[in-house]
């Protein structure tokens, strides 16, 4: 009984702070909060404010919160402030706030990088995010990590993310899709058909060679009596493709260079070609 009284003290607490704050501002019905400010307050729990269906932002930060358990239901919330707390596990908690643009975590305990970042999936308009100041922000890749797995994100950390950074997120954490897209951007026609009788390592060589005057005294050749002959003649006269691809499959993946200490060195793809008629 002596945790319920104390939860409830804790909670009373905020609630006499929104209390004082809608009286402050003339405010009488819950539908017409939009802001609340319990920023540095001592708050050690916070009273659920499903209530305040119209709140879109909501400060509080500095304060002493290891948990958010009061926005089960407030899906119009734009901008959440929750730095300086004591933060050790978000889980459940905000993935659901999918209209968030701005999201203050930064000084807090967070440890579980995986974890977090997956309440951050959903979030298809948040714009600003703030993680650094925790052990989470620690771990190798990190910023990539987040850049990849939350696309929207265009400040993290108070950077700016740049086009470099989701590319090179996209080289780490999709590598089955790089693969693909550099087999596709990597494929182009070489110039000209071959020459008959000069293999194709000697093609490269013959910058003289006019396809033009080849393909006009086609129209002039007699046909040969040998089948086999006028086969091998024709496929000497298809275009030659060449495809240049990465081969990611020396390079580690995600799991295994994190395990890796900071100064060995990651192997780099290898950049096969393939030319073919």
């Amino acid at each position: 009984m002596a945790v319920v009284a104390t939860s409830t003290n804790a909670e009373m607490q905020s609630e006499e702070l929104i209390k004082r704050q809608m009286k402050k501002q003339g405010i009488r019905k819950d539908v017409d909060v939009t802001q609340l400010y319990l920023a540095d307050s001592n708050l050690e729990q916070v009273t659920d404010l499903s209530r305040f269906k119209m709140l879109n932002h909501l400060w509080l930060n500095g304060n002493k919160l290891r948990r958010i358990n009061c926005l089960k239901v407030n899906y119009r919330l734009a901008e959440l402030y929750l730095e300086n707390n004591q933060l050790v596990d978000i889980s459940g908690s905000l993935g659901h706030l999918t209209s968030l643009r701005k999201l203050m975590l930064q000084r807090n305990q967070l440890t579980k990088l995986e974890q977090t970042v997956r309440e951050f999936r959903a979030m298809q308009s948040l714009k600003v995010l703030n993680l650094f100041s925790n052990p989470l922000a620690q771990e190798k890749e990190y910023r990539l990590y987040v850049i990849y797995h939350v696309p929207s994100v265009e400040l993290l950390d108070r950077a700016e993310v740049l086009k470099e950074e989701r590319d090179d997120g996209r080289q780490i954490y999709d590598q089955e899709r790089e693969v693909l897209k550099q087999s596709i951007a990597f494929g182009r026609r070489c110039e000209g058909p071959p020459i008959r009788g000069v293999s194709l390592m000697e093609l490269d060589d013959h910058s003289d060679f006019d396809p033009r005057r080849e393909v006009a005294n086609n129209f002039h050749s007699p046909p040969l009596a040998n089948p086999e002959d006028a086969v091998t003649a024709r496929a000497m006269k298809r275009s030659i493709m060449q495809y240049s691809v990465f081969d990611w499959s020396q390079v580690p993946k995600f799991e295994e260079r994190r395990q890796k200490g900071p100064t060995d060195p990651v192997p780099t793809p290898q950049v096969i070609t393939v030319r073919f008629k």
